[in-house]
């Protein structure tokens, strides 16, 4: 796979603007889009930190406001499409493996599991039903198919949601290779290329991380398994509200140094 279909490069970035993970939660997400709509300036870019489907209340909403708002900043002068960039969180990783379902080699068995992660919630904003996965996985790999396949047709269906799934990436970096940003971690072990599921599970290296990874000076997650709150030490930043568990929705603006410039809650 080439590395542009691997990872994001922000290029020419005077600040980011991270965005946690929202979990389905459409109206803490349009809150934070408003503050960043009066605060983005030239040269900003923009991550969200993955995790934008699953769990909360209005998933598709959530997609919705993606999509309207990366048309927004796009249209402002000198702004391209790789001035921003959508991660790869666990939620994405399981809709895009719920899609091909019917490959798993114990379906029965990765639904009810996938279901336990908050997969439900994205299944039902696109006309799906969980239960009726359920019942798919134990008549067979054809029956899968059509039932993913309708799913499938209807993101299709919602303009531009189908489309920006395609766009995300498993971790985004400065061009200077000052910041990397992950949805949950990494293994400080791993060089990046070589990282696997850690990136959107997380991995117990991440909080205790006391060195600079490679050549990266910090090393910024959105999703954190405690919801601990926004948090910084000497080569990382955790930007995790606990939104989708009762939290809030997160949005910091790093300078390319990967101090907080601002913060705010929604």
């Amino acid at each position: 796979m080439p590395e542009q279909d691997k990872f994001a490069v922000l290029r020419a970035a005077s600040r980011i603007w991270a965005v946690s993970p929202v979990h389905g939660e459409a109206e803490r997400l349009k809150a934070l889009h408003d503050y960043l709509g009066g605060q983005f300036l030239p040269g900003d870019r923009l991550v969200y930190l993955g995790g934008f489907l699953g769990r909360g209340p209005d998933v598709a909403g959530v997609m919705t406001e993606l999509v309207r708002f990366r048309s927004k900043i796009l249209a402002r002068p000198n702004m391209f499409i790789f001035d921003i960039a959508y991660l790869r969180g666990a939620q994405e990783e399981m809709w895009q493996k719920l899609l091909q379902l019917q490959f798993a080699p114990n379906p029965k068995e990765v639904l009810p599991w996938m279901l336990r992660q908050g997969v439900g919630e994205t299944i039902t904003a696109y006309g799906g039903d969980p239960a009726e996965g359920i019942i798919r996985c134990r008549e067979g790999a054809l029956a899968i198919t059509r039932w993913t396949n309708s799913l499938r047709s209807a993101m299709q269906a919602r303009p531009g949601h189908y489309q920006l799934m395609s766009t995300v990436r498993r971790a985004a970096y400065t061009h200077d290779l000052s910041l990397l940003f992950v949805h949950a971690g990494l293994d400080p072990e791993r060089p990046l290329d070589a990282q696997g599921d850690s990136l959107w599970w997380g991995s117990a290296g991440f909080p205790s991380l006391n060195h600079p990874y490679g050549e990266f000076l910090k090393v910024v997650r959105g999703f954190d398994r405690q919801h601990g709150g926004p948090g910084e030490g000497p080569f990382t930043v955790t930007l995790d509200g606990g939104c989708g568990f009762g939290g809030k929705a997160i949005a910091a603006c790093l300078d390319t140094r990967g101090a907080i410039l601002d913060l705010v809650e929604a």
